[in-house]
């Protein structure tokens, strides 16, 4: 019995750490009180917290059913705390897997739009822009984001691009420059939970009887984007086009 009552106050107990250390994490991120690498450590350690609570809850669990005694419901409040934190943590990293460790991406490889009026909003401690690093991100983007290229419209300019501004709108992403004159829009995605910030710039121009558009996205931090980039590219343009 006192093995029980143990291993359900530990699992509880490495639960609400697990809990504590995610919300730290969160918080003194989004305060700005640390970079993103101690906010991924911390969710790391949180992660790890968790499973650990889980272990413990599920040995509980099973010594409880075994004993068929009443206590089987106290085990499972530690590994349900537990389960809330890590089930996202994980999914997050799953997406992950596969994914090329690169945070620029374009639709336009060769003539990539060029971000005006971001740069004096990012630091200097962010990713670059020049699209240096890594040496071979066209090739890496080329092979794991193929179906990306310029989209063209059958409509006109000023109705493209008016669509594009409603959009980004909708999306709420912060808008920093709209200029229909030089066909371009740029603004910044924040994520809900993290506050990590993506830069976007849209070009729309006039090709033909068409419209062309081009779209870029940059993460501010890290050196991968678990295919982040790629997809906000991807739904916005899929978006757009109907």
């Amino acid at each position: 019995m006192k093995q029980r009552s143990d291993l359900t106050a530990r699992s509880m107990k490495t639960a609400v750490l697990a809990a504590i250390l995610a919300l730290l994490a969160i918080i003194c991120h989004r305060l700005g009180l640390i970079d993103y690498r101690a906010a991924l450590l911390g969710l790391l350690l949180s992660a790890a917290s968790g499973l650990f609570a889980i272990f413990f809850g599920a040995v509980g669990t099973w010594r409880a059913k075994q004993a068929k005694e009443p206590e089987l419901a106290a085990t499972l409040g530690g590994s349900t705390l537990a389960l809330l934190i890590v089930v996202p943590l994980l999914a997050t990293a799953v997406t992950g897997i596969g994914k090329p460790m690169i945070h620029d991406i374009s639709t336009d490889l060769q003539n990539p739009p060029e971000f005006i009026a971001i740069p004096a909003l990012r630091s200097t401690s962010d990713n670059p822009l020049d699209r240096s690093d890594p040496e071979n991100l066209i090739n890496l983007q080329q092979e794991h984001y193929a179906d990306l290229s310029t989209l063209f419209i059958d409509r006109p300019f000023e109705q493209v691009f008016e669509q594009a501004v409603t959009l980004v709108k909708q999306r709420g992403w912060e808008i920093a420059l709209v200029s229909a004159a030089n066909g371009r829009i740029e603004a910044t995605d924040t994520t809900l939970l993290m506050g990590f910030k993506d830069d976007v710039v849209i070009r729309i121009q006039t090709e033909g009887n068409r419209t062309r558009v081009d779209m870029r996205s940059v993460s501010r931090v890290g050196k991968g984007d678990l295919g982040v980039n790629a997809q906000r590219i991807r739904s916005f343009l899929s978006e757009l086009n109907h």
